[in-house]
């Protein structure tokens, strides 16, 4: 979903840092062999976590779905050497498809050097309950209807200073629109952005950029 007029849109993504060669073979063989590829993080908001992971410079990133590992690489790009990182999907399907793609870019010279990945296939709510570690970045990309149950879990596991970013948050502008009693997605999406905007620990800022993207960080005590 792009909210900007396209020709508009399309002179961002020119004046914006491209995809590498390995992502855009995984952006179109997801498109090739993976159902609805339009959950896929684009190469203009996989170069902006890229960026984001950079600045903010963690040394542990958690991120609960992976879906076809798109957004996985790009923070691995922006990922320093000794960091850890964390995906959560529960589709065994793909995950022999996402191994494959994140043992090309550890090999590749994108790779900034040794990391440690923990590719975890197994229901994402179960596993922040279960989960014992804290994360300095969490990006949250999981089903939507459960993420008003995933956010103060999200916040429990964030380090102080640490950053939860939240994809599709605007979900296609639905969220400004008159609700849909049987649309369970746009109701969870509603209630978790009143919560991060209204929570005590959070610093949150929308941006509107595809999707909708939510920045929130962990204030410090």
């Amino acid at each position: 979903m792009n909210f900007l007029p396209s020709q508009l849109d399309d002179y961002i993504d020119q004046h914006s840092a491209q995809e590498p060669a390995l992502l855009a073979e995984l952006w179109r063989e997801t498109h090739l062999k993976i159902l609805q590829p339009r959950m896929m993080s684009g190469p203009y908001q996989g170069r902006l976590l890229k960026m984001l992971v950079q600045m903010n410079n963690p040394n542990s990133i958690l991120e609960l779905g992976t879906f076809s590992g798109y957004s996985t690489i790009c923070m691995l790009e922006g990922l320093k050497a000794g960091g850890t990182l964390t995906t959560v999907d529960i589709e065994e399907e793909r995950a022999g498809f996402v191994a494959g793609y994140i043992a090309r870019f550890r090999e590749s010279a994108l790779s900034p050097g040794p990391q440690t990945i923990h590719q975890v296939t197994q229901d994402a709510l179960k596993f922040l309950e279960q989960d014992d570690k804290t994360y300095d970045l969490i990006f949250l990309d999981a089903d939507k209807p459960r993420y008003p149950q995933y956010a103060p879990l999200c916040i429990e596991k964030l380090n102080p200073g640490g950053v939860l970013l939240s994809d599709n948050t605007l979900w296609s502008g639905k969220v400004v629109e008159p609700l849909n009693p049987k649309d369970t997605s746009t109701a969870a999406l509603l209630e978790f952005n009143k919560f991060v905007a209204e929570h005590d620990d959070l610093e949150t800022v929308v941006l509107g950029i595809r999707d909708g993207l939510t920045l929130s960080r962990k204030r410090t005590k």
